[in-house]
C-alpha cells in the first residue's frame, strides 16, 4: 500500500465507482438502518428533535458543565450560574434548554441530574458510538490518545494508516490496521462515525469509501471540502483556519491603543509616599 497521496489503482476505481452511484443510490441506503419490527437496529442514529444548529452546538458545553456539577455532588444549579459557567446569557441557556422541554423551576433551578439526562438523550451520549479514525500521524496519534472520548460516549474502534511502519503497532491499545482493508475494518467494527486525518489530497478518496461502506458521519481535519452525498454529515475542523481567525483578532488589537492602567496611578502614589516618610 502506497502513501496517503498515492493511492493504488483499485481505491481511485472504487473511489470513482462510489461518486458515480451517487445519482442512483438513496443516501439512506446505509448500513444503519430499521428492524424489521421497527426498532433501530445497531449502529441506528435515534430520532431526536429537530433543534436549531446553534442549539445544538452549545449542547455539549452545557453538558460537560453538568458532568462537572454532577461529580462535585451538585443537585440543582440556577439558569444564571449555568449560565455564567458556560459563557451564555440565561436568556439563552433558558431558550436553549426549552427546546428540551426543559424549563427548570422558578426559584430553585435546573434539577442536574435530570438535565443530565434530557441533554445525554438528545447528544446520544446514553450510546457507546464506535469511530474509525483514518491516519495516524501526529495528530491521528493525539485524537487516538485522547481519554475524552470515552467519556461522552464514543469509543475508539480501530485506527487506519498506509504506513507499513505503523501498521500492527497500537495507540492505547488499537491496533493500527492497513488503508487496504478499510472497507472489512469498518464492517467488522460496525463504526457509524469516521475521524480523518489524512493529507488533504487523499481525504476525498478515502471520504468515498467510508461512505461507501455505510459511514454517515464525517469529522475531517484535512485541509479540504468534501464532497458528501445527502444524509452524510461532516464537520470540518481547519485548525490552521481557526489560527488564522485568531491572528486577524490579534492583528486588530494591536491597532489600538492599550487601555490606561487603572492601577498605575495608585501605584505612583504609594512609590512617592514610601520616599517623603
Amino acid at each position: 500500500m502506497g502513501p496517503f497521496g498515492d493511492p493504488p489503482p483499485d481505491v481511485l476505481r472504487l473511489a470513482q465507482e462510489v461518486v458515480g452511484r451517487r445519482r442512483t443510490v438513496s443516501p439512506t441506503q446505509t448500513r444503519a438502518s430499521s428492524t424489521p419490527d421497527g426498532s433501530i437496529a445497531a449502529g441506528a442514529l435515534p430520532a431526536s428533535l429537530d433543534l436549531p444548529p446553534a442549539t445544538v452546538a452549545r449542547l455539549p458545553v452545557y453538558l460537560r458543565e453538568l458532568n462537572l456539577l454532577s461529580r462535585s455532588g451538585v443537585e440543582l444549579v440556577s439558569s444564571g450560574a449555568l449560565a455564567e459557567a458556560v459563557g451564555v446569557s440565561p436568556a439563552q441557556l433558558r431558550k436553549d434548554l426549552s427546546h428540551l422541554g426543559s424549563y427548570g423551576t422558578r426559584g430553585v433551578g435546573y434539577d442536574v441530574g435530570l438535565l443530565q439526562a434530557q441533554i445525554g438523550r438528545e447528544m446520544g451520549s446514553a450510546h457507546e458510538w464506535p469511530v474509525v479514525i483514518v491516519g495516524i500521524g501526529n495528530l491521528g496519534r493525539a485524537l487516538a490518545g485522547y481519554s475524552g472520548f470515552s467519556s461522552r460516549g464514543f469509543r475508539i474502534v480501530a485506527l487506519v494508516d498506509p504506513n507499513p511502519g505503523l501498521v500492527g503497532t497500537d495507540v492505547n491499545g488499537v491496533e493500527i490496521s492497513d488503508l487496504a482493508e478499510l472497507e472489512a475494518v469498518v464492517a467488522r467494527t460496525k463504526a457509524v462515525i469516521a475521524v480523518l486525518a489524512t493529507p488533504a489530497e487523499a481525504a476525498q478518496a478515502v471520504a468515498d469509501r467510508l461512505v461507501y461502506q455505510g459511514v454517515t458521519s464525517i469529522l475531517n481535519f484535512a485541509a479540504t471540502v468534501l464532497t458528501v452525498p445527502d444524509g452524510v454529515t461532516v464537520r470540518k475542523v481547519d485548525l490552521g483556519q481557526e489560527l488564522q481567525i485568531l491572528a486577524y483578532h490579534e492583528q486588530r488589537k494591536s491597532d489600538e491603543p492599550l487601555p490606561a492602567n487603572p492601577l498605575a496611578g495608585s501605584a505612583r502614589l504609594v512609590s512617592t509616599a514610601g520616599e517623603g516618610s
